[in-house]
């Protein structure tokens, strides 16, 4: 149920770490997400920001009080197709 509920809301604002990727070296990032696409999340890292496929990543997030992991491909709409 969590699941569907995030998948439906917009991302930007949600605290986030990679904890997988295809692209071992992004394992471990954390931040905040400021913008999102279709495909991609930006994350805003101290004073640069990341752009990342949502494909190649896993993120864990608190939603509602509990910590979750998600497959990024889960999380593919653009942002104007959420919320409705």
């Amino acid at each position: 149920m969590a699941l569907k509920a995030i998948k439906n809301q917009t991302l930007i604002g949600l605290e986030v770490e990679i904890v997988d990727s295809t692209i071992k070296n992004q394992i471990g990032i954390k931040g905040k997400i400021i913008d999102e696409t279709l495909n991609t999340i930006k994350i805003q890292i101290d004073d640069k920001s990341k752009t990342l496929l949502k494909n190649n990543i896993t993120i864990k997030t608190k939603w509602k009080n509990k910590y979750m992991k998600i497959r990024g491909s889960l999380l593919k709409r653009r942002p104007g197709d959420k919320e409705k």
